[in-house]
């Protein structure tokens, strides 16, 4: 791994931890034992680096896109909810979920990186769910996108709030979701 990458992934999880305003560049060269000024050669500003963290987050999902996009729409749906899974496993939030939270306070750079990645999410599992509707295996009556917006939502507060409640939980809810577009 680069130091570029490595500063992208220390901040990852400073943001997924603590929220993008409570970390400093200085909490990143302590994790990796550089100076701040070789921070600040690869990211000029605090913004710079919270765009590149959104960008790799967008660059993990396109790759799990194109791994499934000759699959079926329930394995495709499965490797969606899968992102959720992988973020449980690790103890954190999503990112999207944490700068959402975040955003009213940082810059405009991040909101249109971020609202450009949860757009492409949006209009992934929408057409996972069209395709799975249209080929019988999904069943559900409202538009796909509404359906869709649902099924997000759903996974990002169960992330979070089965940190309270328990891995049982977050099971119980991916499950709930499979089962019910199948009934």
């Amino acid at each position: 791994m680069s130091t570029r990458e490595a500063i992208i992934h220390i901040a990852d999880q400073l943001i997924r931890d603590k929220g993008f305003n409570a970390f400093s560049f200085y909490d990143i060269s302590k994790a990796l034992g550089i100076k701040n000024a070789s921070i600040h050669y690869y990211f000029p500003t605090k913004t710079r680096l919270g765009v590149s963290v959104v960008k790799a987050h967008q660059a993990e999902a396109e790759r799990l896109m194109r791994g499934v996009e000759n699959s079926d729409p329930v394995t495709k749906l499965n490797a969606f909810l899968s992102i959720y899974t992988h973020t449980k496993a690790e103890g954190r939030v999503c990112i999207v979920g944490s700068l959402a939270t975040d955003l009213h306070t940082v810059d405009a750079e991040i909101q249109e990186e971020l609202k450009k990645f949860v757009n492409s999410i949006i209009h992934w599992v929408t057409g996972i769910l069209e395709e799975g509707k249209k080929q019988n295996i999904f069943f559900f009556t409202v538009p796909a996108r509404t359906k869709a917006l649902m099924v997000i939502t759903n996974m990002l507060a169960s992330v979070q709030l089965t940190r309270l409640t328990g891995d049982k939980d977050f099971t119980a809810i991916k499950k709930t979701i499979l089962k019910e577009l199948k009934a």
